[in-house]
């Protein structure tokens, strides 16, 4: 295996252990979350999930079409009071 197969097969398992923990983060707190933090979440999340699995759409789109449907929704919670 040369170094770029190397790094590409690390970063893959980095990336799966990233989830993990995010699965795990988000499996804490969520009995902590009312349901508008949880409708708030889930309209972030799910567009991102939902292109996610579109996998023959290049990520770079994915990211692109998902920040450009939930960017207000951000905007909403950082202005926020």
């Amino acid at each position: 295996m040369n170094d770029k197969e190397a790094i590409r097969e690390q970063l893959g398992r980095d990336i799966l252990a990233c989830q993990n923990r995010f699965v795990a983060a988000m499996a804490k707190r969520l009995p902590q979350m009312g349901l508008e933090e949880r409708e708030r979440y889930f309209a972030l999340l799910s567009p991102l999930v939902n292109r996610l699995e579109e996998t023959g759409k290049p990520l770079r789109q994915v990211f692109q079409e998902t920040a450009t449907e939930v960017l207000p929704i951000l905007m909403q919670e950082l202005t926020a009071r």
